[in-house]
C-alpha cells in the first residue's frame, strides 16, 4: 500500500518517564503517525466518509498520551499503535514515532525518539 495519512509532531504535555522529576513535573512529547490505507475510493468520489478523520486520529493520540502513564516511550508507542489499529479498520499498517526532546541525559542533544512499525498481519 503506497497511500498514507500522516499526523506530524502532535505535541503532548504528559508525565511519562522513569525519574521522579519527570512524573512530578511532566514534559513535552511529540507524536507522529504515518498510517497506510487505501485512499483511492475516498479520492475518486471526494467523500470524507471513506477516509480516516485526521481529527479523530489526533484525539485518540492525545487521549492516550495524556491520560495514561508510561515509564518508557516505547510503551507509549506500542499503546498508540494498538489503539489506532483497533479503532480504524481502514488502516492496514502504521509507523508511530514518539519524540522526547527534553530527555534527562547528561549530554547535549536535541532529544531522543523511538519509532515502531506495526501492521494488522503481525
Amino acid at each position: 500500500m503506497s497511500d498514507t495519512i500522516t499526523l506530524s509532531r502532535l505535541a503532548l504535555y504528559a508525565y511519562h518517564g522513569v525519574h521522579a522529576e519527570e512524573v512530578y513535573l511532566g514534559q513535552r512529547f511529540y507524536v507522529s503517525l504515518t498510517c497506510s490505507l487505501d485512499l483511492n475510493p475516498a479520492g475518486w468520489v471526494d467523500d470524507y466518509r471513506q477516509t480516516v478523520c485526521y481529527a479523530s486520529l489526533a484525539k485518540l493520540v492525545h487521549e492516550i498520551g495524556t491520560t495514561r502513564r508510561f515509564h518508557i516511550i516505547e510503551g507509549l508507542a506500542e499503546a498508540l499503535a494498538a489503539a489506532v489499529l483497533e479503532r480504524f479498520s481502514q488502516i492496514t499498517s502504521l509507523t508511530v514515532r514518539v519524540e522526547k526532546p527534553e530527555a534527562p541525559v547528561p549530554f547535549i542533544l536535541d532529544g531522543v525518539a523511538v519509532e515502531i512499525r506495526r501492521s494488522r498481519d503481525g
